[in-house]
């Protein structure tokens, strides 16, 4: 991402069994939930809505029950046993005092006036402390360390061989902060923050970085950069691991002077999206994050954020050649270092780390993705690509056509996904095409900004989500870890 007719009485069972991922323990929730939604009664601009909330799960002390409305006109006025509250077409209703408590099998029954236009759609979706359901039940194995990953044909697997998928959320701040001398972090990156994550099911999390701050160059406050930041990265990717978290170590922002087609800014300073990684300093920080994280499998290497050297040279042929070899590339004024000489650095450390790749146009273009690949002697390298609703290939027909023969070689993660509108529709089919081709996706981000000037997933760092990221939140509560 750069920064920055009406329906008669009607009944129904909606459920959901989603698997929430525990932290380490000697054993792990069962979780699931059955909800029955029925309107009793409608009239013009209103109608009443009973709502039945069944734990099937382990005993629940406290409960929070959320759905969607399909209709923008639908709202909650007026609510009863529970306190309603409404964001967008997104509904929240918390325990009262007197009915927290759910035992196994047990149900609480509630209910609404609302709002309504022409139609008034049942709701779907139902979630109960962010399981999502079908009415069965799951109890999720007790989670370890985040395993070591190596590239098999075109899946990512653990050293026994058995596959993994990445499906997660981005962490942005450290490639911002930093150089703007607000910090090295943007919010909270403890314990609690990484519980907040997990409670989602997040399997993974991509660090986006900045080489300079990383090499502590004299564009960044001493405070914030060379062994402190080093530091702050070392132990954020620490404590991803040690909660079985897949961290994604990311080159985000660049040094290097780019005033050409669609230049983020004219600093020479890493404080903005460049076309390409440069060669002055690149290298090095490549060769201290793979140093730093050698000999530790589990870390992945994203070479860099959004590549769009076609823009500057006019020409996809040139762009492509741009991103493998480098040099000296057409309206770049500065020295490219392509992706080859950056996957040949981290391997002279010694790293045999998954490296990530994205294409042209912002990471969103793979249509020569294999043809330009660079070789790596470990055979460890994957793909990614970025996408969003205001994206060129924004489409089912275009992510068959252009992702499909990548993901049918490599394995395949779509690193960024997200829209601009604070909705999910564009995402929810997107994450349908990935399931169905084992294509992982990170949602951006998670950070507590305005989801309508961007794609923020979370309103605070407990992870309450925004309308968009409850649709990654729920569909992270069933795919398959």
């Amino acid at each position: 991402m750069r920064p920055r007719t009406v329906p008669l009485l009607t009944a129904g069972l909606l459920a959901l069994a989603g698997t929430l991922m525990a932290l380490p323990s000697a054993s792990a929730a069962t979780t699931g939930c059955r909800v029955a939604y029925r309107v009793t009664n409608q009239w013009t601009g209103g109608f009443q809505a009973d709502v039945t909330v069944t734990n099937l799960g382990d005993p629940l002390s406290g409960w929070s029950l959320g759905f969607d409305f399909p209709d923008a006109a639908q709202h909650v006025t007026q609510g009863w046993n529970a306190t309603w509250s409404q964001s967008g077409a997104h509904i929240t209703a918390t325990n009262a005092d007197w009915n927290g408590v759910l035992a196994t099998g047990s149900s609480t029954p509630l209910g609404f006036l609302g709002a309504r236009a022409d139609a008034n759609p049942d709701p779907t979706g139902f979630t109960l402390n962010g399981v999502a359901c079908t009415g069965a039940t799951s109890t999720p194995p007790p989670t370890g360390a985040a395993p070591a990953l190596k590239v098999s044909g075109n899946e990512l697997v653990t050293s026994a061989g058995t596959p993994v998928i990445l499906h997660g959320v981005n962490r942005s701040g450290g490639e911002f902060a930093c150089i703007q001398g607000n910090g090295i972090w943007d919010g909270p990156m403890d314990q609690a923050s990484v519980t907040a994550m997990r409670s989602w099911n997040v399997r993974a999390v991509r660090v986006p970085l900045n080489e300079e701050c990383w090499l502590g160059t004299a564009s960044v406050p001493a405070q914030y950069g060379g062994a402190a930041y080093q530091n702050e990265v070392r132990a954020y990717v620490k404590l991803l691991i040690s909660n079985g978290v897949t961290p994604i170590v990311e080159m985000h922002w660049n040094h290097g002077q780019y005033t050409g087609p669609s230049a983020g800014c004219s600093d020479v300073r890493a404080t903005c999206q460049k076309p390409m990684p440069d060669a002055q300093y690149a290298p090095a920080f490549w060769t201290g994050v793979a140093s730093a994280f050698k000999g530790n499998d589990a870390v992945v290497l994203d070479l860099f954020n959004e590549p769009y050297p076609e823009r500057a040279t006019g020409d996809a042929t040139a762009g492509w050649k741009c991103w493998r070899d480098g040099g000296t590339c057409p309206g770049i004024g500065y020295p490219v270092a392509g992706f080859q000489s950056l996957v040949d650095t981290v391997r002279a450390t010694g790293a045999t780390n998954v490296i990530l790749l994205g294409g042209l146009a912002y990471a969103n273009d793979l249509s020569q993705w294999l043809t330009y690949r660079p070789s790596d002697p470990t055979g460890n390298l994957a793909a990614f690509a970025h996408v969003y609703n205001f994206n060129a290939c924004a489409t089912t027909a275009c992510w068959t056509s252009q992702y499909g023969p990548v993901a049918a070689r490599v394995p395949l993660t779509l690193s960024e996904i997200g829209e601009n509108d604070c909705a999910h529709g564009f995402v929810d089919g997107l994450m349908d095409w990935a399931d169905a081709r084992g294509v992982g996706y990170l949602g951006w981000t998670w950070n507590t900004w305005n989801c309508a000037t961007g794609p923020a997933l979370i309103s605070d760092y407990t992870g309450t989500p925004t309308a968009f990221g409850q649709g990654l939140k729920d569909r992270l509560a069933r795919v398959p870890s």
